[in-house]
Formats: structure tokens, C-alpha cells, sequence
């Protein structure tokens, strides 16, 4: 008996230490506490108003045994670093909503309660608006031409929790779409080579919807403080870097 008690609490540490890793963000709603959960690479997910809403859960990005059940997952695109079977059905309970573009759903089928959205879709879905918009690249591409997004395939999303205004791009560059942003209170570019965006097309793109938060995100291996130097006279965007 007194071993299975030292293994249980040796078993509880251990999920406990994983729990102190994840980094947390909190912003202020006026429905409440909005906290952001930095995951690993792409992998981060949100808790707001008794819900859980994970976007691009992976496996190996984080401990996924350990994170609350979802009641929403958002999945940017099918590319293996955002899309995970496993990390779905570790998180997914009965009553869980999967948002994805339908090239997604191609490459998971078996999955049920699944949401399509195109882009320009706007859908309300666990009392939060949800927004899908275009992620893809115009200038990185592979060696036969295409484009490592291709325009339609995938979603960025803009979320509204209470009267925060969330942006998670998704892999894409600095697109003329981005303009048409607005009110956006925090948002999340990815900046990483060749599939995503430069520092200077993050820049870019904060520049175009001027966000209140950015976090750099999908990063890699860049150096991260590129962004706050390029970013550094925009007084009304606050840059976060995450170690993600």
C-alpha cells in the first residue's frame, strides 16, 4: 500500500511540474478572465467562460494528457504539424466541436461533430464568433512552384471572447487579406523560414492591422528579438515573445 501511495504521488509531481511549464497569459473581458496557454510551436489553447478551446493541438509540442478536455478545437490547416489525430482524440470529450477547412477533413474523416469553414465564413459556435480567414503564402514556395499554402486550403481565425478581439494567423505570409482586420486585440503571426514570414513580413503585417499584443509564434529557430527591434517605435503594439 505504501508503495502505490509513493507511486501515486510520485505520478501527481510529475503531472503537477508539467502543469508549472505551461506558460499562461491573462487578459481582462468584460465576461470574465481570458487565459492563453502557450503550448509548443503552433499548439496553444484558451480557457474563457467555463470553455476550453485548444487550436492545432500536436503531440509532441506538449503534454496533452495533462491539459483540460476540449469543448472546442480549431485546426488551422492539414499540414502534420497542426494537424494530430492523437492529440484530438486525447482531448476530444462526446460533446466536442472540431472546426476545420475541408482539406483537413480529408485526412480525417473518422472524426465526428466536424465544422467546415471556407474563408470568410462566420459562425457562432459555443457562444463565441468565430471567424475563418485566408492563410497562405504569395512569395515562399517549393521547388515545383507551389506555394507551401495554398491560398483556400487553410484558416487563419479571429475569435471574439467578450470584447477581446483574438487573431491566430495560421501559416501564411503578410497578405493584402490582413488589411481588412480590425479591432484586433491580440494576435498571433507566425514568423519562421521558408514557410511562413520574415521578422521585416511580420513587421509588415502587424503594420497593416496594428494589433494592441503580438506574439510571434511558430517561430523556430529565429532570432525573436528581430521583431521587437523592427517593431520598437510602433508604441501602440506591445510585442510578447513566448518561448514556444
Amino acid at each position: 500500500m505504501k508503495r502505490l501511495l509513493l507511486v501515486l504521488t510520485l505520478l501527481i509531481s510529475m503531472i503537477m511540474i508539467k502543469a508549472q511549464d505551461l506558460q499562461t497569459d491573462i487578459f481582462e473581458t468584460n465576461k470574465g478572465l481570458l487565459k492563453i496557454n502557450f503550448v509548443k510551436h503552433a499548439s496553444l489553447f484558451f480557457e474563457f467562460d467555463g470553455k476550453v478551446i485548444h487550436v492545432d493541438p500536436v503531440s509532441r509540442m506538449g503534454d496533452y494528457d495533462s491539459y483540460p478536455d476540449a469543448d472546442l478545437i480549431l485546426i488551422t490547416h492539414h499540414h502534420g504539424d497542426h494537424l494530430d489525430l492523437n492529440a484530438i482524440n486525447q482531448i476530444k470529450k462526446e460533446n466536442t466541436k472540431i472546426v476545420m477547412a475541408e482539406k483537413c477533413h480529408e485526412l480525417s474523416e473518422e472524426l465526428s461533430d466536424v465544422i467546415l469553414m471556407k474563408n470568410g465564413d462566420i459562425l457562432n459556435i459555443n457562444a463565441l464568433e468565430i471567424e475563418a480567414v485566408p492563410a497562405y503564402n504569395t512569395e515562399h514556395k517549393r521547388d515545383n512552384g507551389e506555394p507551401y499554402h495554398i491560398k483556400g486550403e487553410g484558416n487563419g481565425y479571429v475569435i471574439l471572447f467578450g470584447d477581446k478581439k483574438v487573431y491566430i494567423a495560421g501559416d501564411t505570409e503578410n497578405i493584402p487579406e490582413m488589411k481588412a482586420l480590425q479591432h484586433i486585440d491580440i494576435a498571433f503571426l507566425p514568423m519562421n523560414l521558408p514557410y511562413t514570414m520574415t521578422p521585416e513580413m511580420v513587421a509588415d503585417a502587424a503594420k497593416l492591422f496594428r494589433p494592441k499584443v503580438l506574439y510571434p509564434y511558430h517561430y523556430s529557430n529565429t532570432d525573436t528579438s528581430i521583431i521587437g527591434t523592427l517593431l520598437k517605435e510602433e508604441k501602440d503594439i506591445q510585442v510578447i515573445i513566448k518561448k514556444m
